[in-house]
């Protein structure tokens, strides 16, 4: 019987041991089947000789930085087969340079599901972990410790976060599998052990009293409560030992709020109305030019009635790449320039986490006039229909006449039914390049401001991800048809 080469990884620094491994065995020509990897004592692997991978051969191996985001969330997952997974996916990517944008594929989707429960064991590391003053209050830096015991492998990729947030308190949090220590500013880490003895710390009162006082009785949900924090978690946190209480007793105090609320609104919807439309803001960058500026008196729909005015696309004429949203909102319209609001600047972060650069872009939306409704003194954005997105469809055909991109990225389901006629099942087409206007490549993604309206923050930093990886893939098709 032939033995396979056995791989250990080792349980610090995995990600980059997995990394510098998978690409000696394939640089190597192992196919997968022929390989075993395990992390650490305690993961018994079948069949296996212990000996080293074999040594890189020179030259680089490329594969989408999509993939290297993956595995490197990946290998924290506790499934012993994850290593095996991955190795199998890199392989594939020798031959099958489109895999990672299949998003039906098996194992992909095996791998994606790994990698949202990493992200959400990470979340929760960050969420519930509960320091205990443990050290001498008169020494030079304060010391504290924390139990938590996380569903993966994840202290690790966590643990920097913490660093960063007290940095100037010494810190450890033990786990069964790891335990991290933050000393005069240098982060180490040593082998699991079982939950030490805390002392109850005086500042636990402190933090349940300022927990009862932010506790909203009035948006209490039990079931997304316990979404938000398992049960699992609650024998470690202090603050659970209110929850009885404060929900036997929300509807009381739900009651008791309302009779006290005020009955007349101290402002009204003619504050906004009676503002001057401003003037429209300089182009930050000079390379960028504002095109159609001579259309910002268009009234081919009754949008332009309530906007302060239209706000055409912005970015240079020969840009290869155009990005097309839904329609101003409500910083934009008084701007005059597109993406500059709270979804534009979050937009322009996952642009740079993207490796894309926002000046050699043309950012423009489907729609050019601001669409809301007013709230108090605020105006609430509200989605084009079919007629106004239908209306606004010639301009958007002058802009992309006029810059001739290589590729199209649709964000949001109202750029998706101006671009390819429907606006249908735009989280199923995500990630996914459809025929545009005169067969131009329309890459079909959500809008930034999608993210923003998510209110579980898991759900948000699931979805972020996901939608830096469809810039990141969009990059690359267009480095594909630019090189074609």
């Amino acid at each position: 019987m032939n033995l396979m080469p056995h791989v250990t990884l080792p349980k610090v620094g995995t990600a980059e041991a997995w990394r510098e491994a998978a690409r000696a065995c394939l640089s190597a020509r192992i196919p997968p089947e022929a390989i075993a990897w395990s992390r650490g004592p305690g993961e018994a692997v079948l069949w296996a000789e212990d000996e080293p991978p074999p040594a890189p051969k020179v030259g680089a191996i490329r594969v989408p930085e999509s993939f290297v985001h993956l595995a490197s969330q990946v290998v924290w997952h506790k499934d012993p087969e994850r290593f095996a997974r991955l190795y199998a996916v890199l392989w594939r990517l020798r031959t099958e340079r489109e895999l990672m944008q299949d998003a039906a594929d098996r194992d992909l989707v095996a791998l994606r599901q790994m990698e949202r429960a990493v992200h959400r064991d990470i979340h929760k590391t960050k969420a519930f972990v509960r320091f205990r003053e443990v050290g001498e209050k008169a020494a030079p830096r304060r010391r504290f410790a924390a139990w938590f015991e996380p569903s993966h492998f994840t202290l690790e990729p966590a643990a920097p976060f913490f660093a960063r947030r007290f940095a100037d308190m010494d810190w450890l949090i033990a786990t069964p599998d790891l335990v991290a220590r933050f000393t005069d500013g240098t982060l180490t880490f040593e082998e699991g052990v079982e939950k030490p003895y805390l002392p109850e710390d005086a500042q636990e009162e402190l933090w349940l009293t300022y927990f009862r006082n932010i506790f909203n009785p009035a948006r209490v949900k039990p079931d997304r409560m316990l979404a938000e924090m398992p049960k699992k978690y609650w024998k470690n946190l202090p603050e659970t030992a209110a929850i009885p209480d404060l929900l036997a007793n929300a509807e009381t105090r739900v009651r008791e709020m309302a009779e006290a609320a005020p009955t007349r609104a101290p402002f009204y919807a003619k504050a906004i109305a009676s503002r001057p439309p401003p003037p429209r803001a300089p182009i930050a960058s000079p390379g960028l030019i504002s095109a159609l500026k001579e259309e910002d008196t268009c009234t081919r729909c009754p949008l332009f009635a309530n906007a302060t005015q239209a706000v055409p696309g912005e970015g240079p004429l020969d840009a290869r790449l155009m990005m097309v949203g839904e329609q101003p909102g409500d910083q934009e319209d008084l701007a005059g320039r597109p993406f500059v609001g709270p979804a534009g600047q979050l937009f322009d972060t996952l642009l740079r986490d993207a490796g894309i650069d926002r000046s050699k872009v043309f950012l423009t939306n489907a729609v050019k006039h601001f669409k809301y409704t007013i709230k108090g003194v605020r105006r609430i954005h509200q989605s084009p229909n079919g007629g106004e997105i239908a209306a606004c469809k010639w301009w958007l055909a002058q802009e992309l006449s006029l810059v001739k991109p290589k590729l199209v990225v649709a964000l949001g389901a109202s750029a998706a039914e101006s671009l390819t006629g429907t606006r249908d099942g735009i989280l199923k087409r995500r990630g996914t390049l459809e025929e545009g206007p005169d067969g131009l490549p329309v890459f079909l993604t959500v809008h930034p401001s999608f993210l923003l309206r998510l209110p579980d923050p898991v759900a948000k930093e699931m979805e972020t991800e996901k939608f830096r990886q469809d810039l990141i893939a969009a990059k690359e098709h267009l480095e594909r048809l630019l090189a074609a």
